[in-house]
C-alpha cells in the first residue's frame, strides 16, 4: 500500500493497539456501542497494517526477519488473535446483552473465556508453529485431574450456566429456593446471593438452585397474590361466610378485578372451618397493606353477619350497628336505646343509588352489610374514588354545614343500610356537640380525600417501538406543517 502512515506498517499496528486501549478506557461505559464501533474500525486498520507489513496470523513469522523486527512480527500477529477475540466478545456482548440481560455476567463470562482459549490454541499453532495436538492431549489429561478434584465447584458453575440460560428469575427478582426466601441481589460463577426479609445474605449453591423447586414471586411482574388463612366457629353458616369474604374482597379497591379474587373452604372440623381468600394486586409493595385491609373488611363483614344471624336478641341489633360506628359510640345506653328507636332499615339491591349527587342529605345513612361504591362525576365519565363498608356513615354533610354532596354513592353489592332522618337527629346534635365535631372531622377527612383524587392525572404510557415513534413523528410533522397550509399552496 501507498498510505503515507502505512510507511512503517509494524509501528502502525502497535501505535494503533496504543490507541485501541486508550479510547477503550476513555470512552464513557455507557457508550458501549461508541466504544464497538471504534474497536472495530481500529481492528481492521490493524488487520490492514499486518498485511501490509507482510505478515498474515495464519502463517508463522519469515525466519529470515532480523530479530528485533521478528519479535516484533511475533507479539503482533499473537496480539491478532486476542484482539479479535476481544472484539468479538464485546460484539457477542452487544448483541446478546438485551437477552441475557446487563446484570448476569455469568454467561458473558463463560463464552468470553471460550473465545479466549480458541483464540489462544489458533496463535499457538499458526503463528508459533507449535504442536498444537500434543498440547490438547496434555492439557486434557491436566483438565479431567482438575474436574476430578474440583467436580462440586464445577457442577455450580454449569448449574449457574443453565440458570442464566433459562432464566427462571433475575437480579432483584423475590424468590424462594427450598425454604429460603428473598431478594435475588447476585449471581455469580458458583452461587446465588439472596437478602432475606430479616436483614442477612443468604448464599445458595448454583447446582443445590437448579435441583431443586424454585418459586419466583416476581413473575408475572403485572400482578401478585395476596392470600389469607382464616379460622371461624363452625356455628357460622359457610354460606354465609363465603358471602361475607366475597363482599370483603370486592370493598377493597386495590385489588385487581383480573385475575378475579376468591374465597374458598379449605377445611372444616367439629368446631373450627378454614377459609382461604385469595386476591391480586399490581404491586409487590402493597401486599402488606392489602393484607391490613382486608382483615379488618373481613372483621367488619363477619361482625355484620354474626349482628343478623343472632335471631334471640333482635333488640340489640340496632345496638350492635351503633357500636361499629366510631362517631356515635360516645352516646350512652340511654341515648342509644331511644335512637334506636328512630333508625328504619332499608334494602339496596346491588347497583341501586342509596344517596344521588347534588342533594342535601335529609337523613344519616349507616351501612349495616354490604359494599356502598363512591364516584365523582368528571367529563369523562364517572370516576370511582372509594368504597365504604359495615359500620361507616353517609350524609354527614348535611348535618355539619348543610352542602349538597359532591358524589353519587351506588350500592355495589347487595346492601342493608339504616336511615336516621335529619327531624330525628336534630336534638341528639343539640344535646351533643361533640357528635357535631365528630361529624364535621369526617367531612373534612373526606373532602381532602376527595381533592387529591381529584388532582390526581393519569400517568399515559409512552409507546415504544416502530408505532411509538410513527406516531411522534407525524405529530411533529402536524405541528411544524401548521393549520391551512394546503389552503396556502392552493
Amino acid at each position: 500500500m501507498d498510505h503515507l502512515w502505512f510507511a512503517y506498517p509494524l509501528i502502525s499496528a502497535a501505535v494503533l493497539l496504543v490507541i485501541d486501549l486508550t479510547l477503550w478506557q476513555w470512552l464513557h461505559p455507557r457508550w458501549r456501542r461508541r466504544k464497538l464501533v471504534c474497536r472495530l474500525v481500529l481492528f481492521v486498520l490493524f488487520s490492514m497494517a499486518l498485511l501490509d507489513g507482510g505478515l498474515s496470523p495464519l502463517y508463522p513469522v519469515p525466519a529470515d526477519w532480523s530479530v528485533p523486527r521478528h519479535v516484533l512480527a511475533t507479539i503482533l500477529t499473537i496480539a491478532w488473535w486476542l484482539y479479535g477475540a476481544r472484539t468479538l466478545t464485546v460484539l457477542a456482548v452487544v448483541v446478546m446483552e438485551p437477552r441475557i440481560g446487563g446484570k448476569g455476567h455469568l454467561l458473558q463470562d463463560v463464552m468470553g473465556a471460550i473465545i479466549f482459549l480458541v483464540a489462544t490454541v489458533a496463535a499457538a499453532a499458526y503463528v508459533l508453529d507449535m504442536p498444537v495436538k500434543g498440547l490438547l492431549a496434555t492439557s486434557g489429561a491436566v483438565a479431567i485431574i482438575l474436574g476430578l478434584a474440583v467436580q462440586s465447584t464445577l457442577g455450580d458453575v454449569f448449574s449457574g450456566i443453565v440458570l442464566n440460560a433459562t432464566k427462571p428469575f433475575r437480579v432483584d427478582d423475590w424468590i424462594r429456593v427450598d425454604d429460603i426466601e428473598g431478594k435475588v441481589i447476585e449471581i455469580d460463577w458458583r452461587s446465588t446471593h439472596l437478602l432475606t426479609s430479616e436483614g442477612s445474605m443468604a448464599v445458595i449453591p448454583n447446582a443445590m438452585a437448579a435441583k431443586t423447586r424454585i418459586v419466583n414471586f416476581s413473575r408475572p411482574d403485572h400482578f401478585h397474590s395476596v392470600t389469607l388463612s382464616i379460622e371461624l366457629s363452625t356455628r357460622l353458616r359457610p354460606s354465609l361466610v363465603l358471602d361475607s369474604l366475597e363482599k370483603a374482597l370486592l370493598g377493597c379497591r386495590e385489588l385487581l378485578a383480573q385475575p378475579a379474587p376468591s374465597a374458598v373452604v379449605v377445611k372444616s372440623g367439629l368446631r373450627i372451618a378454614e377459609y382461604q381468600v385469595t386476591g391480586y394486586v399490581k404491586s409487590r409493595d402493597r401486599s402488606s397493606a392489602v393484607r391490613n385491609q382486608l382483615f379488618d373488611l373481613i372483621h367488619r363483614q363477619l361482625a355484620s353477619t354474626e349482628t343478623r344471624q343472632d335471631q334471640q336478641r333482635p333488640a340489640t341489633r340496632q345496638s350492635a350497628v351503633l357500636n361499629t360506628v366510631n362517631a356515635l359510640r360516645m352516646l350512652s345506653d340511654a341515648d342509644r336505646a331511644q335512637l334506636e328507636q328512630h333508625m328504619r332499615l332499608g334494602a339496596y339491591p346491588a347497583k341501586d343509588i342509596v344517596l344521588a349527587e347534588g342533594v342535601v342529605p335529609d337523613a344519616l345513612f349507616i351501612i349495616e352489610s354490604g359494599v356502598v361504591s363512591v364516584s365523582l362525576q368528571r367529563p369523562d365519565g364517572w370516576l370511582e374514588v372509594g368504597r365504604m363498608g359495615p359500620g361507616e356513615l353517609l350524609g354527614e354533610s348535611g348535618f355539619v354545614d348543610g352542602a349538597p354532596t359532591l358524589g353519587r354513592f351506588c350500592a355495589y353489592t347487595d346492601c342493608m343500610i339504616y336511615r336516621i332522618d335529619k327531624a330525628d337527629l336534630e336534638p341528639w346534635l343539640a344535646e351533643h356537640p361533640e357528635l357535631v365535631g365528630a361529624l364535621a372531622g369526617l367531612a373534612k377527612f373526606r373532602a381532602k380525600a376527595r381533592a387529591a383524587m381529584l388532582e390526581a392525572k393519569p400517568v399515559v404510557a409512552d409507546a415504544n417501538g416502530f408505532l411509538g415513534w410513527l406516531r411522534k413523528n407525524v405529530r411533529r410533522f402536524e405541528v411544524t406543517r401548521g393549520p391551512g397550509s394546503d389552503d396556502k399552496k392552493r
